[in-house]
């Protein structure tokens, strides 16, 4: 399901369902961890979405199909799970490079390095406005000037100057520009350098004198033909484009984007107006396909299934997506058919279940051999947690990125942690400090939608001050466009 049936708690905007009664007495009496790999009371007993345990019973159908009862899997500690999420994605062939023309290229990852077809500048062109001139002055000054975009000039014979725009080519011969500022014209028309209102070193006798190439950008200045510019691997940005462009590129060679395909279930949900008669929006399928697109996926389709385990199924086995991500459905309730499906379909299950809050019945599998499936919980923030811990690593490494550089801040204020998982909250970032923010239950969006990155918390929560890991969200280090493109 995805929907948040859980009741809230208006303290903090922490939902209940996040915290049972052994694990509050935990975080009361600062109880230590348990041993690895025995779970706790509280592990296996939370009621709700976000508290129980999809492996912690037979899942509903598994005896009518003659499966068995459902083996209790360990959770995975969440640094563990983001790495078998990247593991999942470098174990797979390595993808075929596509050629793009340049403007479908944007957010896309170089397959080849990118080597300049010419030099740059591939002439020697002026820098400035002002006159091309040869030889020391005054000089002689031609009639016609010369534009950008025009044929080789006429050479220039010393003593002579010719007007010249910025960009435009350089006559043979010419040994420097001179700026329009620095230039007087006579009463004969004869071009002189401009008096030097104070005297240095750079100027002889109060007359500007002008160094040879002065104000020339001179063929190959930036790069000769053949020169790399940029290793594989790169992102294409918007100046990367320009680069490529500059250096005689109509098309790149990049890493092809990840399908990737929503699977939106749940009965009670709606898809426009107002929630009434137990019917709620539906959050996830406005917040997913872009957020995916921000990750580096293609999103090729978004199905609305309801709780229907033969749609399911057809929906999963029919896909020819690399990624498909499913909302809700993973705990163990009795219209909660992701688990039953994957083990009809022979699924290869990866991770199922991880220690972090909110969030810890998401999942991840290998549906076929070059697929993988993530099984995000219902609850919103919930299903955020799912989409950073597995979704993220696998989509940016089948894309072809680079994994961002860690970095950390000191927490603006000490925030509770859960006595065993890692937490994932919400928090802006002023100046030198992450401050938390509120409304961070797993049902709720309103904190994340004014954050600028999760905070990776600890078990059993951090002191103000404290430095801890950050996740930035995409847009608000690349801004909506850049984001999105």
């Amino acid at each position: 399901m995805t929907a948040a049936r859980s009741t809230r708690d208006s303290r903090d905007g922490q939902d209940t369902d996040d915290f049972d009664v052994e694990e509050a007495l935990a975080l009361v009496k600062g109880t230590g961890a348990r041993p690895t790999g025995e779970p706790g009371r509280a592990e296996r007993a939370v009621p709700g979405p976000q508290g129980s345990d999809p492996a912690a019973a037979p899942s509903p159908g598994a005896q009518d199909s003659g499966e068995g009862k459902h083996t209790r899997h360990r959770s995975t500690p969440w640094p563990e799970a983001r790495a078998v999420a990247e593991r999942a994605a470098r174990s797979l062939a390595r993808r075929t490079p596509v050629s793009v023309p340049l403007e479908a290229s944007l957010g896309l990852v170089l397959a080849a390095p990118l080597t300049a077809l010419t030099d740059l500048p591939s002439f020697d062109t002026s820098a400035m406005d002002g006159w091309a001139v040869a030889g020391p002055g005054p000089w002689e000054v031609r009639e016609s000037g010369v534009l950008a975009g025009h044929a080789e000039p006429e050479r220039l014979s010393d003593g002579e100057a010719v007007r010249i725009a910025t960009g435009a080519r350089v006559p043979r011969d010419a040994t420097a520009v001179l700026r329009s500022e620095h230039g007087r014209l006579d009463d004969k028309g004869r071009l002189h350098a401009s008096v030097a209102r104070e005297p240095s070193p750079a100027r002889s006798r109060g007359v500007l004198a002008l160094a040879h190439g002065q104000d020339i950008r001179s063929r190959g200045q930036e790069c000769r033909s053949g020169d790399q510019l940029l290793p594989l691997g790169t992102l294409v940005t918007p100046v990367v484009l320009g680069l490529a462009a500059a250096a005689g590129y109509d098309t790149l060679a990049v890493v092809p984007r990840p399908r990737a395909e929503v699977l939106v279930l749940g009965d009670e949900l709606l898809t426009e107006g107002l929630p009434r008669e137990g019917l709620i929006r539906d959050a996830l399928g406005p917040m997913l396909p872009p957020w995916l697109r921000a990750l580096g996926a293609e999103v090729v389709a978004v199905r609305r299934l309801g709780d229907d385990a033969k749609a399911l199924h057809k929906a999963i086995t029919g896909s020819r997506a690399d990624l498909i991500v499913t909302t809700g459905g993973t705990a163990g309730g009795p219209v909660d058919h992701v688990h039953p499906t994957l083990r009809r379909i022979g699924a290869d299950l990866l991770v199922d279940s991880v220690k972090v809050r909110p969030g810890h019945p998401m999942l991840l599998a290998r549906t076929q051999e070059n697929q993988h499936l993530v099984g995000l919980p219902g609850n919103p923030l919930a299903a955020v947690s799912g989409l950073l811990t597995l979704a993220e690593p696998l989509l940016r490494t089948l894309a072809g990125r680079m994994a961002p550089e860690p970095y950390t801040l000191p927490l603006g204020e000490a925030v509770q942690g859960h006595p065993y998982d890692t937490r994932l909250i919400p928090v802006s970032l002023r100046g030198e400090r992450a401050t938390p923010l509120h409304y961070n239950g797993p049902a709720m969006l309103r904190g994340i939608a004014a954050a600028d990155a999760l905070a990776v918390v600890p078990p059993g929560g951090a002191r103000a001050g404290q430095e801890l890991d950050l996740i930035d969200l995409p847009w608000a280090v690349a801004g909506i466009d850049a984001c999105f493109a």
